[in-house]
């Protein structure tokens, strides 16, 4: 029998095709009847298995959490982008929508900070847009609008600042205007329960009992049925 050497001192090369492979080296090739027996390359490789399968479940444990991880990210952020293409909504009501979508606490703190970051999500411009809306389109007083901005858990200072945007002349311009225009609805009743009608109709609206006193005012002055002189002829 023939026997190949390795080199001198190499000799651990040659004690398996594992052994090599292991190592990263070219594997070492055994002359018929000198390579090591079953049961020591069985062993030797069961040796160098152990940190590569260790390893292994280490490295696909990381990428199955950045995976998992990624595609709670990405369903976060497509419920949130989903609303805010409905409505503009405060970082409170965007953190609501989440958990009812079951989106995990965490992975919605990190998508609303980068919804603001990106100016997505905006408190202090939405509590004024909604000062705005509610004030000229729907014709709402001061204490209707900051109701709205608290329901929807706005900070007060931000709730102050958009405030501070509504002077009170313009508010006490915009309750005038909408006495005026109901008062022209009520010119066949007396003028007591114009006033009564009117009055309620803008507390309703959120304006206090000042401005609804001077906007009633001002609406009902000329009032075919009456006055609040007592002047003019009054019908029961």
């Amino acid at each position: 029998m023939v026997v190949q050497f390795p080199p001198a001192g190499s000799a651990d090369r040659g004690r398996g095709r594992q052994a090599g492979e292991a190592r990263g080296l070219a594997p070492v090739t055994y002359l018929p009847g000198a390579q090591p027996s079953d049961a020591a390359q069985d062993a030797l490789a069961s040796v160098h298995a152990v940190p590569r399968r260790a390893v292994t479940d280490a490295d696909d444990a990381a990428t199955g959490q950045r995976e998992r991880r990624d595609r709670k990210a990405a369903r976060a952020g497509n419920v949130a982008i989903h609303q805010l293409a409905r409505r503009g909504m405060s970082r409170w009501e965007l953190e609501q929508v989440l958990a009812k979508r079951e989106v995990d606490a965490e992975t919605a703190a990190a998508e609303l900070d980068r919804l603001e970051s990106l100016g997505l999500v905006d408190d202090a411009a939405l509590a004024i847009s909604v000062v705005y809306a509610m004030h000229t389109r729907k014709g709402s007083g001061r204490a209707a609008i900051e109701s709205e901005l608290r329901r929807r858990h706005l900070d007060d200072e931000v709730i102050a600042d958009a405030m501070a945007e509504l002077d009170v002349d313009d508010e006490l311009e915009r309750a005038t205007e909408l006495a005026a225009a109901r008062a022209r609805q009520l010119r066949s009743v007396d003028y007591e329960v114009a006033v009564r009608r009117l009055s309620g109709y803008l507390a309703r609206k959120g304006y206090d009992g000042e401005v609804v006193r001077s906007a009633v005012r001002t609406a009902l002055e000329g009032h075919p049925r009456g006055s609040s002189t007592g002047n003019g002829v009054r019908f029961r």
